[in-house]
């Protein structure tokens, strides 16, 4: 058997793969074992924040495994440490707790909200309409998108949803029995939807009235994604808790919860724990990244190159208004609404050597590694322009 019949035999079918079979990857590029070479701007859906095979990262794994690749968490880890030091000073929180992944961030959030609240008879969690915080049960129970929920019923109870950007559908649901408030600042999966300044103003008004939590779910628009280390910074808001992953760890498993100091002793010893959490190469990988996207001062960078990806997405919307209907973002985190399906508009870049995404039906997602360069958004856009044109030559015949 070839390596697809095999996966067809022996692995579950939960992911529809890509026709490529990957040889290897370079900066911003995959290359297939048939010799075809790829324009990713979908970066590992976020996780690729410098591309590939970077030197630094590779490095930094390479001199954690001659020490060692996994010890109990039981026992300090200077690695661990020194990450920890590092995310704490750049993101101004105080303490974290690392997992394995963004879902696991979040299970952490809601066990935290939960005991926080307990003592005040605060149990309610509350999420947006469209979001997506995670594929386990805490983290699926505060999703609401129904192709990942059906079938996986009765969820977490008091937990509710609140309209998108809706402020009225939010004064009415939160209250003093509220807990904590999960809010995507920026949803990926559900389709690049900012939140706008109304709802983030009331939101943290009421917060003070009310006294519950707001959790920033940073696992796709954090470190460094929108143009700064997380997007809530563009609201100049300060949530309690920030779960981030994705790009952390450089390629490895990483995320990790971050937490205000009236949190930081919520969970005693034994409150919750991971085996692989924490993982020392893991670890070293993530802070390599994160001190080379630090030096790299890659904020202006996004800035600078995300502005460019926007201006030249805007510049294509407006010659295709039939076919676009909005470009929306922040940084490298871009959506392209079309007025119609996107999924063949994605296969057709594929077959031009450019990977995208399609998410919620009708928009292409750009998630691209942090380090591409205006020829490479010359080369998106250029590609995906003659896509639509003749697409949109069909439609008008």
């Amino acid at each position: 058997m070839d390596t697809i019949d095999k996966e067809n035999h022996y692995i579950l079918h939960t992911y529809k793969r890509l026709p490529i079979e990957i040889d290897r990857a370079d900066g911003v590029y995959i290359y297939g074992k048939d010799g075809k070479k790829y324009l990713d701007f979908f970066g590992g859906i976020a996780v690729n924040a410098l591309g590939y095979n970077n030197p630094r990262v590779k490095a930094a794994i390479g001199t954690q495994l001659e020490r060692y690749m996994h010890v109990s968490n039981l026992f300090y880890m200077d690695v661990q440490i020194e990450l920890a030091e590092t995310i704490c000073r750049i993101s101004g929180y105080p303490k974290v707790f690392l997992t394995n992944s963004g879902t696991e961030a979040v299970e952490a959030a809601i066990k935290i909200s939960r005991k926080w609240g307990s003592s005040r008879n605060k149990t309610g969690l509350l999420a947006l309409s469209n979001s997506f915080h995670g594929r386990t049960m805490g983290a699926l129970s505060l999703t609401d998108r129904p192709k990942y929920r059906h079938g996986f019923e009765p969820f977490l109870p008091d937990v509710d949803h609140i309209a998108f950007n809706d402020v009225r559908d939010l004064q009415a649901k939160v209250g003093g029995a509220t807990a904590a408030v999960f809010v995507e600042f920026i949803q990926g999966e559900g389709g690049v939807n900012v939140i706008s300044d109304d709802f983030a103003d009331e939101l943290f008004m009421l917060k003070r009235k009310h006294g519950f939590l707001v959790v920033a779910d940073e696992i796709q628009g954090g470190i460094y994604r929108s143009g700064k280390v997380f997007s809530f910074e563009h609201y100049g808001v300060h949530p309690d808790l920030v779960t981030m992953a994705k790009p952390l760890g450089g390629g490895l498993p990483l995320g990790g919860v971050l937490v205000d100091e009236q949190l930081q002793d919520v969970l005693g010893y034994g409150g919750h724990g991971t085996t692989f959490g924490g993982n020392p190469v893991a670890c070293a990988a993530g802070l390599a990244t994160l001190k080379e996207l630090s030096e790299r001062k890659i904020e202006f960078h996004v800035a600078k190159v995300g502005g460019y990806l926007k201006q030249k997405l805007v510049e294509l919307a407006a010659r295709f208004p039939d076919f676009i209907s909005e470009v929306r973002g922040l940084g490298l985190m871009v959506g392209i609404e079309c007025k119609t399906e996107c999924a063949e508009i994605v296969n057709e870049l594929l077959a031009r050597g450019v990977l995208a995404n399609c998410t919620n039906g009708n928009v292409i997602r750009l998630l691209p590694p942090l380090i591409i360069e205006e020829e490479h958004v010359d080369a998106f856009v250029a590609n995906l322009g003659e896509i639509v044109q003749e697409h949109s030559k069909v439609t008008t015949k």
